[in-house]
């Protein structure tokens, strides 16, 4: 077994490796694409569908729809339905999702201080993976 990753079952800890952890489980909402943006824009207050859609450049309706269904079903996020015609929708992030703020501002500020050395190894990648490649032979 590798000691850089120790099974913390046997201590009864989780283990983010083992694909029935209740962390990877949670951890699993924050890697998609739209979440965590979802989640930024919420971050001033109640917003309505479409001012969301406005504000998220390329989330299509449909994948808007899917997340806001998502965040409130893990509890990141609260639909307030008001009696209006038309009936008027807004989304707000809980109690919840406001602790994970802290994290998702984290996340920005690296993303913010790396982009330029991620998108260079991107583009040093993508030349290396035009080059033909070269068998090795073993002696």
């Amino acid at each position: 077994m590798d000691t850089r990753f120790p099974d913390l079952r046997r201590f009864g800890g989780a283990d983010a490796f083992l694909q029935v952890c209740k962390p990877r489980t949670v951890l699993d909402i924050f890697t998609g694409k739209w979440a965590g943006l979802v989640m930024g824009a919420l971050l001033d207050g109640p917003r309505r569908f479409n001012e969301l859609r406005r504000m998220l450049d390329g989330i299509t309706q449909k994948m808007l729809s899917q997340t806001l269904r998502t965040l409130e079903r893990d509890g990141l996020v609260t639909r307030t339905v008001y009696p209006t015609i038309p009936p008027r929708v807004d989304y707000e992030l809980t109690a919840l999702g406001h602790s994970a703020v802290d994290v998702l501002r984290a996340i920005g500020v690296w993303a913010g201080e790396h982009a330029d050395q991620v998108l260079a190894a991107r583009e040093a990648y993508d030349e290396r993976a035009k080059e033909p490649v070269e068998m090795v032979s073993r002696a």
